[in-house]
């Protein structure tokens, strides 16, 4: 009797445990769940595993990164807030006030103080400040000569527009023209109902709707711009137009058409470390955060425009037996970098400057610093700034700068070069720019 009721009990289980696993399909996976055996668990993870031996790095396959989607931020709903106008083109007399405010960045403060004949340049830091974007200083009128002998001699080599960049020439140049009439006054004017442009240190007018943009800039302002614009299918920004007129070993013509890292090619470690970043940051970069910084050389006189194969070019070849220290200058490219809010091209804005050496002198800590860099600089960069070529007489200055600097107390004698604190200051510049202005 027990053994018949244990067999009906079998059975029972048997059947019921069928129609679960044939019917019920929930139920049934429950059931498979409990009686699977115990394995070791697959990953789910979608990244490889980690090597057990930490110094063999797995590589993988590298592709470039995809802006094709990445759009640069948008301030044309701030239009109609500004002054009532919806059109996404706005006339320069209809946005002279409004156009600062459109970027985001500070108007410039009105300047009565400078005059254009004595005026210097003055430095900034990283953040750049609004009221120095352009500056006057007592070479204008001597620079704007000098650029428009450069464009006769060489045209498309120093100014070129290609289709596409007409918005983005038009708006720079209202914005730099809204620029010098609010910074400067005494100087610029704006006749909206003509639409001419006074320069009263110049004492020209130019007609805005018959001068194309690059040209009213060309005309009016001694420094080069690089208009940027994003490439529609990639993302990536190219040189589309601009006005070169202080470059070394390169010009309009040899970089048109490229995008950032082919433009930078020559500057070494730039594919390394910095062509990754640099392509990203155009990709995100906001209107409302311009930037700048200085790139130097030293040069024997004070070339401005360099092309590829230029004489002056072989100077860097060889050092000059007879060469004096007067002739030996730093070259500062002073650059700013923003993006223009319509168009959202981003635009290079630099200008040459050049100090001698001798000047140095009366500069607490500076020799001391050049003298470091020139005897510690990396190889390749050092190479590429063609330093070496004034070295055999640079160096023996500035060492004998800093020792007298040491000797008068200027300088700590136990000092060891480094960043100065208030970098790019040094102790006492303010004072020395003053004099120099005149005020």
């Amino acid at each position: 009797m027990t053994n018949q009721l244990a067999w009906l009990l079998v059975t029972a289980f048997v059947a019921a445990s069928a129609y679960l696993l044939v019917v019920q399909k929930g139920k049934r996976d429950i059931v498979l769940e409990r009686l699977r055996i115990s394995r070791r668990r697959v990953s789910g993870a979608k990244t490889p595993p980690r090597s057990f031996s930490p110094s063999k790095k797995q590589v993988q396959g590298l592709t470039d990164p995809n802006y094709a989607d990445t759009f640069p931020p948008s301030r044309r709903h701030l239009l109609e807030e500004l002054n009532g106008f919806p059109s996404s083109e706005k006339s320069l007399d209809e946005s002279t006030s409004t156009q600062p405010d459109l970027s985001g960045n500070m108007v410039p403060m009105e300047t009565s103080y400078l005059d254009a004949d004595d005026s210097l340049y003055m430095p900034s830091l990283t953040k750049m400040e609004p009221d120095w974007w352009l500056e006057l200083e007592s070479t204008y009128a001597e620079r704007i000569k000098e650029r428009q002998s450069l464009l006769a001699k060489h045209g498309d080599a120093v100014l070129q527009a290609l289709p596409g960049s007409e918005l983005a020439c038009k708006e720079l140049m209202e914005m730099c023209l809204q620029f010098l009439c609010a910074r400067h006054p005494q100087y610029f004017k704006l006749d909206k109902e003509e639409m001419v442009f006074h320069n009263d240190i110049l004492h020209t007018e130019t007609d805005l709707r018959k001068t194309h943009p690059l040209h009213v800039l060309f005309n009016n302002i001694p420094e080069d711009f690089a208009i940027m614009l994003r490439d529609d299918k990639t993302g990536f920004y190219l040189f589309r137009a601009g006005i070169i007129c202080s470059s070394l070993g390169w010009n309009v013509a040899s970089k048109i058409g490229m995008r950032l890292h082919e433009i930078h090619a020559p500057i070494p470690d730039y594919k390394e470390k910095m062509q990754f970043s640099m392509d990203r940051y155009f990709a995100k970069k906001p209107t409302d955060k311009p930037i700048q910084r200085g790139s130097w050389g030293l040069e024997v006189d004070q070339p401005l425009y360099m092309p590829p194969g230029d004489p002056h070019e072989k100077l860097r070849g060889y050092q000059m037996d007879n060469l004096d220290l007067s002739r030996c200058n730093l070259r500062v490219d002073w650059q700013t970098l923003r993006r223009l809010p319509l168009s959202g091209a981003v635009v290079f804005n630099f200008k040459a400057l050049f100090t001698p050496v001798e000047e140095f002198r009366d500069e607490p800590y500076i020799p001391g610093l050049l003298l470091k860099v020139l005897n510690e600089g990396k190889k390749s960069l050092m190479d590429y700034k063609s330093t070496w070529h004034v070295e055999h007489v640079v160096k023996p200055a500035m060492e004998r700068f800093h020792k007298e600097q040491v000797e008068k107390g200027l300088v700590p004698e136990d000092w060891e070069p480094h960043t100065l604190e208030e970098s790019p200051w040094y102790p006492g510049w303010e004072e020395k720019w003053h004099r120099r202005q005149g005020f």
